[in-house]
């Protein structure tokens, strides 16, 4: 398989020099996890105190990893990508909303998205977080199998309307739509869901797509068994496959509450796991469809060798690769110039709302293992590079 992560000039072609600049400043930054902690509370604080730091956390770390404020802020990004054959998928990253008035805000802009899907090629893709269409604890009461009160129940009707009117709008305009997933104590309800609604609009062909975290050692049963859910009752499976997002809080917790982690006992085993789950898929590609959501370079080498091995085309639209806007550009830019399918997730949203985003991202960077150091030698490398 040829090695085609190394080349940091396809990576940052598109990067002007300060850009460059910028992202090594912000990475050396992210690589001190003391700084990370302090520089998240302290932007915490001047949120809450209403101080005036909107303008310095944009012109930093909010351009970086975010596309913009609204959906039509992010299309000068989107069409400059696209010029390099890497996809967008457009993502409303508000979170840990409670009340009515910003899920059913949250539910017009990705109705809004949906369009932009539906006109753009560069925009493959919709997304939503089950959390942003509903309560993080109404999920977990369901998951739990919890007898609902009378307002609850109207409460998660409300949220299954709003599930239901998305996927039915993607169903129509004939788009595909990612619905990621979160932490497990909420995800059984959330799952049950999102099966819901492939079974009523996966029919033809793949419109819904769940996420598996593959960092739980019981996703790997989950995915046969919905497999073989969807062959016995004639609807196709869309998958997206990450490694996952909320380690050290589903560790805390299992901790915490005296029952055994649903995260695997090591990365190795992460890591085993997740590229089994691709090999399955790959398998099976007459009836799932694969979004392989990864910042791992052997995982991706992995899915281009059986993908070439069972002489699938790079642009087979079954398959696509995606990445983090901000992040593994090395991957993104080069698997693109490849002919492979590609997208990056670019997050939107107002500033403040989307702060808990960008700390998650930074806490990340600093706790994945060589992540920061990685992308720190290849901006120095491109850096050196344009020196001669």
């Amino acid at each position: 398989m040829k090695k085609i992560f190394e080349d940091t000039e396809t990576a940052f072609a598109l990067k002007s020099d300060s850009e460059l600049e910028r992202a090594y400043f912000l990475f050396r930054m992210i690589a001190n996890e003391p700084l990370v902690r302090i520089g998240s509370a302290i932007t915490n604080f001047a949120f809450k105190a209403h101080l005036p730091v909107d303008n310095l956390i944009r012109a930093t770390v909010f351009d970086h990893f975010c596309g913009g404020v609204n959906e039509l802020d992010c299309l000068p990004t989107v069409d400059k990508m696209y010029a390099k054959n890497v996809h967008s998928v457009l993502d409303y990253s508000v979170e840990g909303k409670n009340t009515e008035h910003p899920l059913d805000l949250t539910l017009e802009v990705v109705i809004k998205v949906l369009d932009f899907v539906k006109e753009k090629d560069a925009i493959p893709f919709a997304v939503f977080k089950p959390t942003g269409y509903g309560r993080f604890a109404l999920f977990k009461k369901i998951g739990e199998g919890k007898s609902l009160s009378k307002k609850e129940q109207a409460e998660w009707d409300r949220v299954v309307a709003r599930f239901d009117k998305t996927c039915k709008k993607a169903h129509e305009l004939d788009v595909s739509l990612l619905i990621d997933s979160e932490e497990s104590w909420m995800q059984d309800a959330a799952d049950a869901l999102v099966e819901e609604m492939m079974r009523k609009y996966n029919k033809k062909k793949t419109i819904v797509f769940n996420t598996l975290q593959m960092y739980r050692w019981d996703r790997m049963d989950y995915l046969k068994n919905l497999h073989a859910i969807a062959e016995r009752d004639g609807f196709k499976v869309g998958i997206k496959a990450v490694r996952g997002a909320y380690m050290e809080k589903e560790n805390e917790r299992a901790e915490e509450k005296g029952y055994a982690s649903p995260i695997c006992a090591s990365k190795k085993e992460t890591d085993a796991n997740f590229d089994k789950a691709i090999a399955y898929m790959v398998n099976n590609l007459d009836t799932i469809s694969l979004f392989a959501g990864t910042h791992n370079e052997n995982s991706c080498y992995h899915l281009m060798e059986l993908m070439e091995e069972k002489n699938i085309a790079h642009n087979d639209s079954r398959i696509w690769f995606g990445q983090l806007y901000g992040m593994s550009d090395h991957i993104s830019f080069n698997l693109a110039a490849e002919g492979y399918n590609v997208a990056k997730y670019l997050p939107f949203g107002p500033v403040r709302d989307v702060m808990p985003y960008l700390i998650r991202r930074a806490d990340e960077n600093t706790s994945v293992a060589g992540q920061t150091s990685r992308e720190l030698s290849l901006l120095k490398r491109e850096r050196k590079r344009r020196e001669i």
